[in-house]
């Protein structure tokens, strides 16, 4: 009776979470960093919910103080732990063991890496056939995972687990509402309840098996995304008994659209790929590549070669992949400060040569935080040049996974571009301009040399079910069109306030996009400034420095909070954003490499004028 009226009470406080809750729940994709604890992450969120919870409060002013869930919204967002913390209360589980996803796959992946690295048997079951997306084959042979599979019946479920030996189950539950764990046998370890049309939810079962939690988060975090926001609140609302999933009936026209655009903005023939984050893409592409390595050069060892200080996400994603495969090894591309990208480039695929072993790069241009811009014709001839192996053989070509997030307007790819004879894939993230911030699906395309590889890579976003969702195909449709004047029109407003803050800051470093390069098609709009500072040490004036980062933000986010934000974000349609890569994007960085100057990004809709003043005042304060 006891567990009857929790559960009730549960499921009415959701029904008023689900009326009251703020619009940001559902329509942002970067949260404030300036409420936001990373050591806490998620679970400072949950406290404080469960106090409104226990008070009976579901008042929008006091869900609106709730603290940031997570400071990117692929992650992890409000509505993702209000559905786990729901699920749990009722079926008497700790929150953080319940986690979302909206790929089908990467639960079961999460599970199978983490006991990869912990040497320990996994056999996972399933009652009626194995899900249709989950090719057991490929999994072995790209991935390196290993896995038993059996077929059994929830009777059967009660039987001793074996030593040594982690269980999955996997069940497809079209109805969240029948979503009950607590009757069945502890045996299982895992339990993976798939809806079809959102996601999947994994269950960590046991205290025994807490020690998983933060492993498949990070999986979540780099590998895939959690549960959409919009998703979410379906699921909610089926829990509650209110709805039902409902397709869109224009998937395939949005669908078409937004290929057809991409191939328009690329200047590319090849279909792109869109998936359902920037790192979703990556993670298709480096699979991809690995699977394309074992059948045309079974047996060479594989080297990723990535900047020590590019993106957190993206340099701890390929380091994370090389961890699981022995063949597979990261190798460092310096690119950024007194590093040239062109010399570094030669110099890595030629040691990389003489060990006859295949090359794949991965770098951005322009550079994340300090906006550099290779010279693209020396760039060209490094990649292209023919090496030899120790025996005489020509080395195997490269291919160069190029990150342009920053510039998704330039053409690299089509006929007769700069790097149309190299064999390059280029991908971006959705949360910036190709979205303007409604969502994060990201997509890839390649050049003409590409298409065996990008079949490959299309068969590893499907195996990992991290396709773009229906809404997040039809957001890209509606952004899509616009986003090149976007990016011209935020670009003029950088290029203002870089001049401004030169002419009123003269003693900072301003990294940024020459004239020069803007005339050539570079124009981004994030700049990167390293403010001037003092003192009598080192660390006396990196002290300094990075208080007045600090100072800088908060008076931004203070003065004009309706448009300056203090969160992890780019290419938005309004407002201005700033962070500091060391704390942010860069969190997974070597501490040697990481970035501690300011990063702003401008939209070109926003009040220039305003952001003026306050940096003028800022300067008169110091």
């Amino acid at each position: 009776m006891k567990k009857i009226m929790e559960e009730n009470r549960t499921l009415t406080y959701l029904k008023k979470i689900i009326e009251n809750m703020p619009s940001g729940w559902l329509n942002i994709t970067t949260h404030r960093l300036d409420i936001y604890n990373e050591k806490l992450a998620k679970t400072q969120f949950i406290e404080q919910f469960e106090t409104l919870y226990n008070d009976n409060n579901s008042e929008l002013s006091s869900l609106e103080n709730l603290p940031t869930a997570y400071d990117y919204i692929r992650l992890g967002h409000p509505l993702s732990c209000v559905l786990e913390w729901g699920i749990a209360n009722m079926n008497h589980l700790n929150s953080e063991n319940v986690i979302s996803f909206s790929s089908k796959t990467i639960g079961i992946l999460a599970v199978l890496r983490k006991n990869l690295i912990d040497n320990k048997n996994t056999q996972i079951l399933y009652t009626d056939k194995l899900p249709d997306f989950f090719d057991a084959d490929l999994v072995r042979k790209v991935y390196g995972y290993n896995f038993e599979l059996k077929k059994t019946t929830l009777e059967a479920l009660n039987q001793e687990n074996e030593s040594n030996t982690s269980t999955i189950f996997i069940s497809e539950q079209h109805d969240l509402a029948d979503m009950h764990f607590a009757p069945i046998s502890s045996a299982v370890d895992f339990f993976i309840h798939i809806q079809p049309e959102l996601g999947s939810i994994l269950i960590v079962n046991g205290s025994e098996n807490e020690s998983y939690v933060s492993d498949i988060q990070h999986v979540r975090r780099r590998e895939t995304i959690a549960m959409t926001p919009a998703n979410c609140l379906t699921a909610m609302k089926m829990l509650a008994g209110e709805a039902d999933v409902k397709s869109d009936s224009q998937f395939d026209e949005n669908k078409a659209l937004v290929l057809s655009t991409i191939k328009e903005i690329t200047s590319t023939s090849i279909t792109p790929l869109v998936g359902s984050s920037g790192l979703s893409i990556q993670y298709a592409i480096m699979m991809g590549l690995i699977h394309d390595a074992l059948e045309i050069h079974p047996g060479k060892a594989i080297k990723f070669i990535v900047p020590p200080n590019c993106y957190g996400g993206t340099n701890d994603q390929a380091r994370r992949v090389a961890a699981c495969l022995n063949n597979v090894e990261i190798v460092d591309l310096p690119v950024d400060g007194d590093n040239d990208m062109v010399q570094s480039v030669d110099a890595v695929l030629t040691k990389i040569a003489a060990e006859d072993a295949i090359p794949y790069i991965i770098a951005e241009i322009p550079t994340n935080p300090r906006v550099e811009v290779p010279n693209l014709n020396k760039l060209r001839n490094a990649l292209t040049k023919v090496r030899k192996t120790p025996t005489g053989e020509t080395a195997i070509d490269p291919v160069f996974i190029l990150d342009q997030t920053f510039c998704p307007n330039v053409h690299f790819l089509g006929e007769n571009e700069i790097l149309s004879t190299v064999r390059t894939i280029s991908y971006a993230s959705g949360s910036k301009f190709p979205s303007g911030g409604k969502c994060t699906a990201g997509y890839c395309v390649g050049n003409n040399k590409t298409k065996r590889l990008m079949e490959k890579i299309a068969m590893h976003l499907t195996l990992c079910d991290n396709e773009a969702t229906e809404l997040q195909m039809a957001l890209l449709a509606e952004q899509l069109p616009s986003m090149n004047q976007r990016i011209i029109d935020a670009y003029k407003n950088t290029r203002e306030f870089v001049n401004f803050i030169h002419e009123t800051l003269p003693a900072a470093k301003i990294n940024f996009v020459s004239e020069e390069l803007a005339n050539e098609g570079f124009t981004p709009s994030v700049f990167s400034l390293d403010l001037p500072t003092k003192g009598n040490t080192d660390e006396e004036r990196e002290a300094y420095k990075r208080a007045l980062n600090l100072k800088l933000i908060n008076l931004m986010f203070t003065e004009i909070p309706n448009e300056s934000k203090f969160c992890v974000s780019y290419g938005q349609l309004i407002g201005c954003y700033w962070t500091i890569p060391a704390t942010s994007t860069q969190g997974t960085t070597k501490e040697g490499d990481k970035d501690y100057i300011v990063r702003a990004s401008l939209s070109g809709n926003m009040d220039l004028e305003h952001h003026k003043k306050v940096f003028s005042d800022f300067v008169a304060s110091i």
